[in-house]
């Protein structure tokens, strides 16, 4: 009996040892965990030449996601910058600021097409951008946004667009997410936590693309369009 007891301390005591051994490894190498983390939501497709550059809602205040895009039309990548924004006012919104961003940054005006919609999150602008992308008959597009919004949005645009239209993802910088030191700031983390968050709930409205079949309005009535004449 005693040495049955003392052989299960011994396990136990084995265990102990191993369990504190895990945590410290993972403590030692926590930085390149969380790294790889960071970078896992970042993606980059290869550059293709394409019909339009679609530039995606709600830069940051540098500007970022407007300036990737001029880099990209101004090294020809492709002839015409949708700038998609929300609807801040009846008679104003974001497309309107990217459209100026877009325009100091070298982009002609006329090379410029202004998006305006009140798409409360990423699939309902895809929705709203499919429609767009249909009616103009465009087969493939680049799809600029932030770097840690990658992922997600390639996943909900793939998801969305008809197969017969080609999407290559491009990142733009972000100074609030910086994928190799997210943790060490509080938005960063906030971010992160969203971005986590916001890609699991697409998985689960995306599932078999029923959301997206579930909304043939963005296709014919662009319930969510809200047209702007260009400058």
């Amino acid at each position: 009996m005693k040495s049955r007891e003392r052989g299960g301390i011994f396990f136990r005591l084995l265990a102990l040892l191993f369990f504190c051994a895990l945590l410290g490894a993972i403590f030692l190498i926590r930085r390149p965990l969380l790294r790889f983390a960071g970078n896992f939501w970042v993606v980059q497709d290869p550059l293709a030449h394409a019909d339009a550059i679609l530039v995606l809602s709600d830069d940051n205040f540098g500007g970022d996601r407007a300036s990737r895009a001029a880099e990209l039309f101004r090294s020809g990548w492709a002839p015409v910058v949708v700038a998609s924004g929300r609807m801040l006012r009846p008679y104003a919104g974001i497309s309107e600021l990217m459209d100026r961003d877009l325009q100091n940054r070298g982009v002609p005006a006329t090379s410029v097409l202004r998006f305006p919609q009140n798409a409360r999150d990423t699939r309902e602008e895809a929705e709203a951008l499919r429609g767009l992308v249909t009616q103009k008959g465009w087969r493939s597009i680049l799809l600029v946004t932030s770097n840690y919004h990658t992922r997600r949005a390639r996943y909900i645009f793939r998801k969305v667009f008809p197969t017969s239209v080609s999407i290559n993802v491009v990142p733009a910088r972000d100074l609030d997410f910086d994928p190799d030191s997210w943790w060490e700031t509080r938005q960063g983390n906030k971010i992160f936590f969203l971005e986590s968050v916001g890609y699991c709930m697409a998985m689960w409205e995306l599932r078999d693309g029923s959301a997206a079949a579930a909304l043939p309005a963005a296709d014919s009535s662009h319930s969510l369009l809200l047209p702007l004449p260009l400058p």
